[in-house]
């Protein structure tokens, strides 16, 4: 992509996309590089860790004007590690969480973890995730866990709803929420990420919900001349 092809709107949102980049303590920037058009980013380069590759994405998507990012940036790691290391952390960091069914389980190959087992509720499968993540040396997770089946109260509906407008990061108005069995699924639209996932993580919190389809859409507020990193 060359620049005299990009709008002026486009160089806003990779300038604004680099520059917070570049401020946020948990990514390294330094080789990351950036591109935009019509509100998609990509980020390309290379980064000392998983958890510092999936960082830049979240605070790419915390731009306001961004609808959408691909994550081509490639975990180097400065000094590797062997896969039965990754795994005795693996093994101790889930260990260490009362909220972490003791049936999960982590096998680890060329620095790629992945997460077997059932779990009582969703939260908890994304919570296994989050904690192997942010081990020294991983590459990547493939999170295999399974949701065991439960019943689905009465009222999850009515009561996911109510979570939503008791979520101080989103406006609930503009969400629609229905349930088939143990699936919820989002639609409607929001001007930010941070309301997309909040929205998600505040569903996935429901009783007896097993799978979550966010088909929210992030539809950005025109604001003139003016432009914000939120």
């Amino acid at each position: 992509m060359t620049t005299s092809t990009m709008t002026e709107m486009d160089v806003r949102v990779r300038d604004h996309v680099q520059q917070q980049l570049e401020w946020d303590p948990e990514v390294d920037a330094s080789a990351i590089g950036v591109a935009a058009k019509d509100g998609s980013v990509t980020l390309t380069g290379y980064i000392d860790s998983y958890a510092g590759k999936l960082a830049a994405e979240r605070v790419a998507k915390r731009v306001r004007g961004v609808r959408a990012v691909a994550n081509d940036v490639e975990v180097r790691l400065k000094l590797d590690r062997t896969d039965a290391d990754i795994a005795a952390d693996a093994a101790h960091a889930l260990d260490l969480y009362a909220s972490i069914p003791k049936r999960v389980q982590a096998a680890v190959h060329n620095g790629h973890v992945t997460l077997t087992g059932t779990v009582a509720w969703l939260f908890q499968k994304t919570y296994a995730e989050k904690v192997v993540r942010q081990i020294r040396g991983v590459r990547g997770v493939f999170n295999h866990l399974a949701v065991a089946p439960r019943a689905v109260e009465h009222d999850v509906h009515h009561r996911i709803n109510a979570a939503l407008h008791r979520n101080a990061n989103l406006d609930a108005r503009r969400i629609a929420v229905s349930v088939a069995g143990d699936t919820a699924t989002l639609t409607g639209t929001v001007s930010t990420w941070l309301e997309r996932d909040s929205a998600e993580r505040a569903t996935a919190d429901a009783p007896g919900i097993v799978t979550v389809l966010n088909r929210i859409a992030v539809e950005p507020v025109e604001s003139g001349d003016t432009f914000e990193i939120c």
